[in-house]
């Protein structure tokens, strides 16, 4: 059992480095969700509080269960570093907008 968990977040720690590389790259929030990933968040630290009860039960404690530990726990700083990216790139967002308005005001006064 604690191969195939740990092949799975091995795997979700994958797509986190993909999906951390495009936020970065891409600059703009458009297309990603806050909500989306604090849900993950949370589901990170339900898997986390798991190991800690199988760690307390003394059962299964090989070296794939640590191995597991250490994916859970650099999943979830990948993820934080995709919501910290996410804010980044929602205050890029912003700024790209208020310059397009004040680019589109001016040319609206020397119109006028």
């Amino acid at each position: 059992m604690n191969l195939l968990e740990a092949l799975m977040i091995l795997c979700f720690g994958l797509s986190w480095l993909i999906s951390i590389y495009r936020s970065y790259t891409a600059r703009t929030a458009k297309g990603k969700s806050l909500f989306f990933e604090v849900f993950l968040w949370i589901g990170y630290v339900f898997g986390i509080i798991r190991e800690f009860m199988q760690f307390s039960s003394g059962e299964g404690l090989d070296f794939l269960f640590y191995l597991g530990w250490i994916f859970y726990f650099l999943n979830i700083a990948e993820i934080t570093i995709d919501m910290v990216l996410y804010v980044r790139n929602v205050r890029l967002d912003r700024e790209r907008e208020t310059k397009l308005e004040n680019e589109v005001a001016k040319e609206e006064n020397a119109i006028d």
